[in-house]
């Protein structure tokens, strides 16, 4: 059992501010949790209903197993950790871990940064499809939405864990990756066919939002922008859909 003031405090979680003070974040549905306890994020708590608790026993018999702390709550109380319509009956406490950026020690060949994606869903599935390309490192922009904001969690269905992400990385610290050879790519509506990139190359994607474009500072530091070909009468493409397609084909180059 856990007292009020303590509901109240997790509560407060689903707030940028405090999760900011707190250095925590909530985790909601059975994959996410999954996902981030076999993660080395740490994990302070796991709430659960008693509906989920007699529907998933074996999950919870694991989490005790392996010692977690585990609160069962009152639907009632529960809704007041989720931030979901209709929660699953499980949600998680992490803390959050510092990384640091030392980008002498990157040496992926593919790096992605985005600049301004605010909306948060675009943002949880970018980095999802991050994860399923084999990215490792992902840097935001400062105007891009937190990646521990409740949304971005579940768009990104745990990958969150799975991925280093560099928040408030500036456009002048990217830069210093051009010293170690990395060519700069930028996503747009206009540019070179992304079909017809030439393999063999280090490169650093950027993404930006797709209503305002890439800033003028963004477009002044890379290499080439790249683009989609095509067929229809769309005017573009959402930008999570473009990430999918165009890092399909980067990838593709890193393994051949």
């Amino acid at each position: 059992m856990i007292s009020k003031n303590e509901l109240k405090y997790y509560s407060s979680l689903l707030k940028k501010k405090f999760r900011e003070s707190e250095k925590k974040f909530i985790v909601e549905g059975k994959k996410s949790v999954h996902e981030g306890i076999e993660s080395d994020f740490n994990c302070e708590i796991v709430f659960i209903t008693n509906k989920f608790a007699a529907e998933e026993v074996q999950f919870i018999k694991n989490l005790e197993s392996r010692n977690f702390k585990v609160a069962v709550l009152k639907s009632v109380d529960f809704n007041k950790i989720s931030d979901t319509k209709t929660p699953q009956g499980i949600a998680a406490v992490f803390e959050i871990k510092k990384t640091e950026l030392n980008l002498i020690s990157l040496y992926d060949p593919l790096l992605v940064y985005l600049e301004n994606i605010s909306d948060p869903g675009n943002l949880g599935t970018i980095i999802r499809t991050c994860d399923w390309f084999g990215i490792q490192h992902i840097f935001l922009s400062k105007e891009s939405s937190e990646i521990f904001n409740p949304k971005v969690i579940r768009s990104s269905m745990g990958s969150v864990f799975h991925i280093n992400i560099f928040e408030d990385v500036t456009l002048d610290e990217i830069t210093a990756l051009k010293k170690s050879g990395y060519e700069f790519l930028c996503g747009d509506t206009d540019g070179e066919n992304v079909y017809d990139i030439n393999k063999g190359k280090n490169r650093l994607l950027f993404l930006a939002n797709e209503s305002r474009g890439p800033s003028a500072k963004l477009l002044s530091i890379i290499d080439k922008k790249i683009t989609i070909p095509g067929k229809g009468k769309a005017e573009s493409l959402n930008v999570a859909a473009a990430s999918a397609i165009i890092l399909a084909e980067l990838t593709k180059l890193n393994k051949n």
